[in-house]
């Protein structure tokens, strides 16, 4: 019981800490004309709440890539789609169609740093508490030091709640974290759902990709790929290509769709160096968290 009195504590303070850093201001405020990335988040919900599917990854002039053009897997441009409808019942004006490029307000402020908690609230503080109470030979004191200290990464509160630096990046953690307690606990096929889910919101993710199948390809071995380890194998390789497909599914209708959308995932042709930074830093968190597991 005391246990979970310290970790709602804890939680507290994790979510006063992150709305205190959101009453400040973010880079690129009142700068235009591309208003930092707080203004790509927000024209990400104006071109998926007002274009088909089809033109949400393609230049044109309803779209022009070159102006926060959309560069992340289907299940971001869903999650910024839902986003929209919200903000559509709040106020249209915030994703118009062309007039709503650099739109700035306190209202609109405070609905997107509210989606940023609500995503935190949904997806990853869920995923950190459940980690640190699974922890194992460890005390209970430990246990909640582990979730205070997670739960206070200044990286990802700075870049989400303040910066605004390609925000929602604990939404692609949270779902990697889910994937690592999926795993660990024998769930294989949950935990395996949880990180294609992680990768199909932040490409990135593939960075911590090969951890996964090496432990999971060693379980599958450790039961005898001829027996119930190649069972596994198969429900595991279903349970990838079917959570890809779903989520890609509306842009497998042509080959050009496809070739597209990774076009934009993986730009070769206009260099791979824009989010080295935040890779690197959202790999060395991860390779922190599964160190301690």
């Amino acid at each position: 019981m005391e246990k979970w009195y310290l970790m709602t504590i804890v939680v507290l303070i994790g979510l006063t800490v992150r709305w205190t850093v959101s009453l400040n201001s973010y880079s690129g405020a009142g700068k235009p004309p591309m208003f930092g990335d707080y203004e790509a988040q927000r024209h990400w919900q104006e071109i998926t709440f007002n274009l088909p599917v089809k033109q949400w990854y393609f230049n044109s002039s309803d779209n022009n890539l070159q102006y926060w053009g959309l560069d992340y897997p289907p299940l971001t441009a869903y999650h910024s789609l839902l986003c929209a409808y919200v903000a559509k019942f709040i106020n249209p004006d915030w994703i118009a169609l062309h007039t709503s490029r650099g739109f700035e307000s306190q209202a609109h402020k405070l609905f997107m740093r509210t989606t940023v908690l609500i995503a935190d609230l949904l997806i990853y503080i869920p995923a950190v508490v459940l980690y640190c109470c699974c922890l194992k030979d460890i005390s209970t004191k430990k246990k909640i030091a582990n979730a205070l200290c997670i739960l206070l990464y200044p990286g990802l509160i700075l870049i989400d709640y303040g910066h605004f630096q390609n925000i929602y990046n604990t939404v692609s953690l949270g779902f990697a974290l889910w994937g690592v307690l999926g795993v660990s606990c024998d769930w294989d096929l949950l935990g395996s759902l949880a990180f294609c889910l992680a990768i199909n919101y932040k490409q990135m993710e593939l960075y911590h990709s090969l951890p996964f199948f090496c432990f999971l390809l060693g379980k599958c071995f450790k039961k005898g790929l001829k027996g119930k380890g190649f069972v596994l194998l198969v429900k595991l390789a279903c349970t990838v290509v079917a959570s890809f497909v779903l989520c890609w599914l509306p842009f497998f209708t042509e080959r050009e769709q496809t070739l597209q959308v990774l076009r934009r995932l993986f730009p070769v042709d206009r260099g791979l160096f824009e989010a080295c930074l935040k890779t690197f830093l959202s790999f060395l968190y991860v390779t922190f968290i599964h160190s301690n597991f």
